[in-house]
């Protein structure tokens, strides 16, 4: 199992010390660094000038939001990267979610997977480079069938440096994971829990099973983010992750739609998550972080004394994770981890 940086997106400020923490992961033997956009930061940016400084570990977006983007430039941003960072940029893609899309972007949600599907195919198409692109639609039609009727199809002016850069999807729902098991490179667990792989296991043989699916079990990365809170005391290690816990089943979404509540329930956690989302949903944020049972924490995290870690880490090691993605901003944490794992 490999280790990835997992950086995400920013909060109210840029990160302090970003830039020297993706230098110690290259230094550490971290395979990669990652970032992602919700409503503030964007991926791209980011990633571009704090590995500029660096000349081996691979550069990721977990993930890039498909509505905030065409997916031709999607492809004109991942062609760059890859040129810039010689052959080692990683394109993360993810639907987000209707609150996102339509409140943020104004884009309409619905057809996920099929948009989904219609976006990959274009960056593949642009990265080729094999003929004009053109795209049937309904969602991306190339050229655009309105307008002044002008439109021709292109071809990129430049000729990308690798027409196979990896495409890993994010997908939290059952369809939604077997596409990403069909048509990418690999696939973003959000929330994984290594003793319980076998929920989303079901998903991803659906998809390697399709005809024409991209690649085989054996070639496929999965990459979850498991957040790591080095702390001898294990309730307050808990403690550092329930907010988030809470915002994602509880606000990240509507009561008749949330991906991440989804998750949790089918995790076996359907009483504990509805209390949480209740709570958040009317206003009670406090009491829906309180309401995060420690067990749940454990279930997608690590958190806890070394030992504790150290010994949580073998069901990790033993599962179908490639790529463990260490959701940190402490170097301790990151050098502890590559001790453990590298």
């Amino acid at each position: 199992m490999k280790l990835g940086l997992q950086l995400g997106y920013w909060g109210a400020d840029p990160p302090a010390g970003a830039q020297d923490l993706v230098l110690e992961a290259e230094r550490l033997g971290y395979d990669s660094v990652w970032t992602a956009e919700s409503w503030g930061s964007d991926a791209l940016t980011p990633l571009a000038w704090w590995g500029s400084r660096t000349s081996r570990i691979r550069l990721g977006t977990d993930l890039i939001q498909l509505s905030a983007r065409q997916p031709a430039a999607t492809a004109m941003a991942a062609l760059t990267l890859d040129h810039l960072s010689g052959g080692r940029f990683v394109l993360g893609l993810g639907v987000s979610g209707p609150q996102v899309v339509e409140g943020w972007y104004g884009m309409p949600f619905p057809k996920p997977l099929a948009r989904t599907r219609e976006y990959v195919a274009i960056i593949r198409q642009v990265l080729a480079r094999e003929e004009r692109v053109t795209s049937p639609g309904p969602h991306y039609p190339l050229p655009h069938p309105g307008g002044l009727g002008l439109g021709k199809p292109l071809r990129s002016i430049v000729h990308p440096l690798r027409a196979d850069v990896p495409i890993i999807l994010g997908a939290e729902g059952p369809k939604n994971v077997a596409l990403a098991a069909e048509i990418a490179d690999g696939w973003f667990p959000i929330f994984y829990s290594a003793q319980h792989e076998q929920m989303y296991l079901d998903s991803l043989q659906e998809g390697w099973a399709r005809p024409g699916a991209r690649r085989a079990p054996e070639d496929f990365e999965i990459l979850p983010t498991v957040t790591v809170v080095l702390n001898p005391d294990v309730e307050q290690a808990a403690d550092a992750i329930k907010p988030a816990v809470a915002l994602y089943v509880g606000g990240m979404g509507a009561r008749e739609m949330n991906f991440h509540f989804d998750v949790f329930c089918r995790l076996g956690y359907e009483a504990e998550a509805t209390t949480i989302q209740q709570l958040y949903l009317d206003g009670h944020h406090q009491e829906a972080i309180a309401a995060v049972p420690r067990r749940m924490v454990e279930e997608i995290a690590l958190i806890g004394p070394r030992e504790k870690i150290r010994d949580e880490l073998e069901a990790w090691k033993e599962s179908h994770v490639t790529t463990m993605l260490i959701g940190a901003h402490d170097p301790t944490v990151v050098r502890a981890m590559a001790e453990l794992v590298l």
